[in-house]
């Protein structure tokens, strides 16, 4: 059986400050997804074609297609992965990480608005909307200039599905409400980093790897300031490939026996 090559993709960890102290949002997938049923994820999917088009960078602020391709190491259509980072929060977060005509984040807090975005993203997930379309209807830009790569995971060889991904972060924009739909996602909830890798470590919350390892990174921050600087200066952004053994443990590179492990032997068992 030939192997599958892993689909372009992107996910964006949205954080805030509380009282409490740093939170990040977290989603609960549905139980009937054929994708990671039940976990708790960051918004994220695979890359849409639209993603890469001409009039979605057109609509990026702050950032054009070299500059993104650059920092992603890539020949081109890196900006694509802002894109659809930026579309996916909207799609299963609620979120929607643009600016107004004047450069402010879109404020959603008064009921006309939020009841007109509202309509526009159950018509975009039923597909009766194209999310750039939408966006120049509305006469916003794409904030990608604050969102922040930080991470990039493939998923292991052997998996059904396989996926590239970047990981990005933003902070969430104040007047906007969070609300999952329903659809692929069941529940969202602003949680410590810290609290969430408890919930996980109790059997609360059922958590992937890359959602792990990128919980754990942020767990060192008191603050949303304090998080992105420190990922903004990260100089290096390697790419990780786990393997998996054949008794089913996660590898990752510079663990015992990563060289030596093939991910084809864990098939059939790289979801435990």
């Amino acid at each position: 059986m030939s192997e599958l090559t892993p689909l372009p993709a992107a996910t964006v960890t949205l954080i805030r400050d509380s009282e409490a102290g740093l939170e990040v949002l977290m989603l609960q997938r549905n139980f009937q997804s054929g994708f990671m049923p039940g976990m708790h994820v960051f918004p994220g999917g695979a890359l849409d074609e639209a993603d890469y088009s001409a009039q979605a960078c057109a609509l990026c602020s702050g950032l054009d297609d070299a500059t993104a391709s650059g920092i992603l190491r890539v020949r081109g259509g890196g900006l694509g992965y802002w894109v659809a980072a930026v579309r996916e929060s909207f799609e299963e977060a609620g979120i929607l990480l643009a600016c107004d005509p004047d450069g402010g984040l879109v404020v959603l807090d008064e009921p006309e608005e939020i009841d007109r975005f509202r309509a526009h993203r159950h018509a975009l997930n039923a597909g009766e909307k194209e999310f750039i379309a939408l966006c120049a209807a509305e006469n916003l830009r794409l904030a990608t200039d604050r969102l922040v790569y930080f991470s990039h995971w493939i998923t292991p060889q052997g998996a059904p599905r396989r996926y590239d991904t970047r990981f990005f972060a933003a902070r969430a924009p104040q007047a906007q409400d969070a609300l999952h739909d329903n659809l692929e996602t069941i529940a969202h909830q602003w949680v410590a980093p810290g609290a969430a890798l408890a919930a996980h470590a109790e059997g609360r919350f059922n958590m992937r790897t890359p959602t792990l390892k990128t919980l754990e990174m942020f767990a060192r921050h008191e603050t949303a300031d304090a998080l992105l600087e420190a990922l903004r200066a990260r100089q290096e952004v390697p790419a990780i490939l786990p393997r998996i053994t054949r008794d089913g443990r996660r590898l990752l590179p510079g663990d015992p026996g990563y060289e030596e492990a093939d991910s084809a032997e864990g098939r059939g068992k790289w979801e435990i």
